[in-house]
Order: C-alpha cells, then sequence, then structure tokens
C-alpha cells in the first residue's frame, strides 16, 4: 500500500512526493523534526509536541508554516488517510529552498514541511519492555545545541550503530564523565526510592515523555532527583530507564555488558509505562 504523506500544503502519494534539491534541510541540516505516537487512531501528547516545535524554530528564528490548529488537523488527516491505528508520524520543518549560502535566505523564503506516517504494530506491547534494553556507552561528540531537536542526526546514528555492532540495543552518551543522554532518548537510574535524571540545560533534549513521566511519577509519590549521573552510578543503580516518545518507558538491564540490579526490568520503570500509557490513552486527540 502506498502511502499518503503531506509535502508543503499537498497530501500526495509517497511516491509523488519531491522536494528541491536546493532545500537548506538537504544542504545544512537547517531544520528541525517532531515524532507524535498513535495508540488506537490518536495522537499521543500532540500539545507538548506542537510546543516543543514552536521553540525549536523560535530558537533557530525559523518561521512555522502552519498553525498549531492546522497541524492537529493534518495529523489526524494522514492518520485517517493511511488507516494507521497504531505507529508515528514523523514531521520535518526546514528553513526552506534557496541558492546555497551559509547565510540565511530572506525572510521570505517560504519553510518546507513534510508529514509521513510509519505503522509499527505492537508499539504499546512492545516486547522488549518485558526484556529490556542493553546499552553501551560511548563519547558525547555532537553540537552543543542538543535542546533544538534539528535533524543533525548523524553522530547519533553512528552510536546506534556502534550499540548494534557491540550487541546492543543502545549507547548512553557520556561528556565530562557523566551520562547526558540516549542516541534518541533521556536516561534514567534508580536507586533505593529514588528516579535520577540529568537537569534540562542546552545538553539534552527536552523530551516531551521525559515531562509527562516526570510529571507522573511525582504525583505517584515517587521521588525524582534532577541531577547528572555516572556510569559508575547506573551500573551500580537498582534500575535504569529510557524514555522516548516511540518506546514510552523502556527498561535498561544491562550497561557496557554489566547487569543492572538483577540484569531483570524493574518495578519502578514496569509501573511508570503502565501510567504512562493508561494516562496518555485517556487525553490522546
Amino acid at each position: 500500500m502506498t502511502r499518503t504523506v503531506y509535502v508543503n500544503g499537498e497530501y500526495l502519494p509517497e511516491d509523488q512526493a519531491t522536494i528541491s534539491i536546493f532545500d537548506r534541510g538537504f544542504l545544512f541540516a537547517d531544520g528541525v523534526y517532531e515524532v507524535t505516537s498513535v495508540l488506537d487512531g490518536k495522537l499521543i501528547d500532540f500539545a507538548g509536541h506542537a510546543r516543543r516545535l514552536q521553540r525549536s524554530l523560535d530558537e533557530l528564528e525559523m518561521a512555522n508554516p502552519v498553525t498549531e490548529e492546522d497541524l492537529l488537523e493534518i495529523h489526524r488527516e494522514l492518520v485517517r488517510a493511511n488507516g494507521l491505528t497504531e505507529g508515528l508520524i514523523y514531521l520535518q520543518v526546514t528553513r526552506g529552498a534557496a541558492d546555497r549560502d551559509f547565510a540565511y535566505p530572506s525572510e521570505d523564503t517560504q519553510p518546507t514541511i513534510v508529514l509521513f506516517t510509519q505503522a509499527k504494530a505492537g508499539l504499546a506491547d512492545n516486547p522488549m519492555a518485558k526484556t529490556g534494553m542493553k546499552v553501551i556507552s560511548i563519547a558525547d561528540e555532537r553540537w552543543g545545541r542538543r535542546d533544538i531537536k534539528t535533524v543533525q542526526l548523524l553522530y547519533p546514528s553512528m552510536g546506534k550503530m556502534a550499540a548494534k555492532a557491540a550487541g546492543a540495543h543502545d549507547a548512553w552518551m557520556v561528556e565530562d564523565g557523566v551520562v547526558t543522554e540516549g542516541t534518541s532518548n533521556n536516561a534514567y537510574i534508580v536507586k533505593g526510592n529514588t528516579i535520577i535524571t540529568r537537569h534540562l540545560g542546552h545538553e539534552i533534549l527536552h523530551g516531551i515523555t521525559r515531562a509527562a513521566v516526570l510529571r507522573m511519577a511525582r504525583e505517584a509519590q515517587m521521588k525524582v532527583e534532577e541531577r547528572p549521573f555516572t556510569m559508575e552510578e547506573a551500573k551500580a543503580a537498582d534500575e535504569a530507564f529510557v524514555t522516548s516518545a516511540s518506546t514510552f518507558v523502556m527498561p535498561v538491564v544491562e550497561i557496557d555488558g554489566t547487569p543492572v540490579g538483577g540484569g531483570t526490568p524493574g518495578k519502578v520503570a514496569a509501573r511508570l509505562r503502565e501510567i504512562y500509557l493508561d494516562e496518555m490513552r485517556k487525553v490522546a486527540v
């Protein structure tokens, strides 16, 4: 089945969708993106993703080509047109097409906006939630503004491949002796009754799932500490897990070959995943 995608105001079959070779997203990675999960045909935490999209655009002085209301309708139409019940919607906005120049083009350059769906059966019932992930550590060699969700994803891709080569599922990045985040997720450890995760700043992505999970953890009377932690702390933790829009809450059971806790998913991660999926399904749009 050919997917229906959205490109600059048009819904098109995917094999008819094109953008300019002069698009700055292609030439300079001058663009931002968001990924929104779909469960039961509805959007999970859409408002959060729309807010972060606007923040990323503002940080790069880039125009938003659509209103939040129109963006919601585009998402819903793609869900309908593609019969999507469980999966993801990818959204990308770039500064648009202009002759190649390091300087930004004129302000009247029309931004490029692209959206497409990815069907992911079993997204909520991912078997890895029962077995857990294995991660390795790598040096964090990305640019300094990781809080902006740009399409500059080459180094995270390299990290994913390094993890795959090591027989693991993902890599946690380390800078100045402490963990920043995973290649496509926020990282956490649990010690005693405390959930520990790095505080917000330019060093990590301000995860939408992160914000929801930490809010729910506090509402459930769980103790949360936002601070950096080392790989040594992580290996000695009782539990570890990650959060992202596509994995929700996913336990980590091994770090650099060392089992975490008992080497099996812990109770805190399991409970947070349960709470998150239950509450997000209730408010999905």
